[in-house]
């Protein structure tokens, strides 16, 4: 096991296009650290560089105490796990698992024993003789990862293994990923671009967008803790929603506008924001979570001058939770991630998604009373799209 330190890393192809910029993370000994971001944002090419299979353009890569830079993939000690599998269709899968003893030279019985050993963690010893083509997806990937394991490396390198597999597979397979590296204990960076693989599998996550790295936290700090509009959005499906707003001062009463609406908010809660005092009546953006949005009609109880009035334009029953989608007359806000859906509004209406309890009655064409959790809004300044945060978060940029 080892540690992996990255120290200002760049990557600058030869045409002028830079993919990672100043790369600053380090994995403890024997941390599953996910690397998170939208398609094409680096993410795979920073892991490409620890491999070796990218050259740094500047910046410094040490694996234990020692620097990287320049030493050659198969004496790197670390072994990696790819979105294809590639494995050998001509060769068994106990050969598979064991080629890279064999290229080590390793004696045949000892090279059996560990093939063994491995097998039986991954589940396979009943695959052993078959070739990769009649194996399913899973298996396949299994094999991949036995063929890592066999090597006792320093470090696991993962670039996207389950993106080739079905929904149902996937998550089985994130749950058996993240308990074998548990067992074995190697320092592991797993790459995708998948948020809810990065919440469930990882200790850490970095997320990183356009090269640059925006945070790095445990799950639950990103998801409540976000540093920035894009971590805010990204993190968290369905995705937080965001939109313009102001946050005004009458006496000693506080309240949030958005758009045509307003929430009352306990000075309580403004105290926790120090950064507010200076933002009074000034656009800002506004944050919060589908579930942090209960239907009215269930929760009467709520304080009424903490709800918002809209119509469903769209309602999604997935048994254990029903998703609204509705509009407020507030300004969008572009958080920089394509998949958001915020960026489905018009400009000058927000598109707002709300988890509700099956239980709500509310269809299509309805306007009703949205209950909003006041204490669990975020609060973003609209310029710089940093958190204006009651802790600092990680990282932040």
């Amino acid at each position: 096991m080892a540690t992996v330190s990255l120290n200002n890393v760049n990557k600058v192809y030869p045409n002028g296009f830079q993919a990672v910029f100043d790369l600053s993370l380090e994995l403890v000994d024997g941390e599953f650290l996910v690397l998170v971001g939208p398609s094409g944002c680096g993410k795979s090419t920073a892991l490409r560089m620890i491999a070796g299979l990218e050259e740094i353009s500047s910046g410094d890569l040490h694996i234990g105490d020692r620097r990287v830079n320049d030493v050659e993939p198969k004496d790197r000690d670390i072994a990696m796990v790819f979105q294809n599998y590639a494995l050998y269709p001509q060769m068994s899968v106990k050969d598979n698992i064991g080629f890279p003893l064999r290229l080590k030279k390793v004696d045949k019985a000892v090279r059996e024993d560990q093939v063994g050993n491995a097998a039986g963690i991954l589940e396979l010893m009943e695959q052993l003789d078959k070739k990769p083509a009649t194996l399913s997806g899973g298996q396949r990937q299994r094999v991949a990862m036995g063929r890592a394991i066999v090597r006792k490396p320093s470090v696991f390198l993962m670039d996207e293994p389950l993106s080739n597999l079905d929904a149902k597979l996937r998550v089985q397979m994130r749950a058996e990923i993240a308990s074998i590296q548990q067992d074995l204990g190697v320092t592991t960076l797993y790459v995708t671009h998948d948020q809810v693989e990065a919440m469930t599998m990882g200790d850490r996550v970095a997320v990183i967008k356009d090269g640059v790295l925006q945070q790095v936290a445990d799950p639950e700090t990103l998801y409540s803790e976000p540093s920035n509009v894009f971590v805010a959005a990204f993190i968290g499906s369905p995705s937080m929603n965001l939109v313009e707003g102001l946050v005004t001062k009458d006496g000693d009463h506080y309240s949030v506008k958005l758009g045509s609406q307003t929430l009352a908010v306990p000075s309580s809660i403004i105290a926790k924001f120090p950064g507010l005092d200076g933002q009074l009546d000034t656009p800002i953006i506004v944050g919060f979570r589908p579930e942090d949005l209960d239907d009215a009609a269930i929760y009467a109880e709520h304080p009424s001058d903490q709800r918002l009035t809209a119509t469903i334009d769209v309602r999604e029953a997935l048994g254990a939770e029903t998703l609204m989608h509705f509009k407020i007359d507030a300004p969008t806000v572009d958080s920089g991630d394509p998949d958001a859906l915020d960026e489905l509004g018009d400009g000058n209406h927000a598109r707002i998604t709300a988890r509700f309890t099956p239980k709500s009655k509310a269809k299509v064409g309805d306007t009703i009373g949205i209950n909003v959790d006041v204490t669990a809004l975020h609060f973003f300044d609209k310029t710089t799209h940093k958190a204006i945060s009651p802790r600092k978060a990680d990282v932040t940029v």
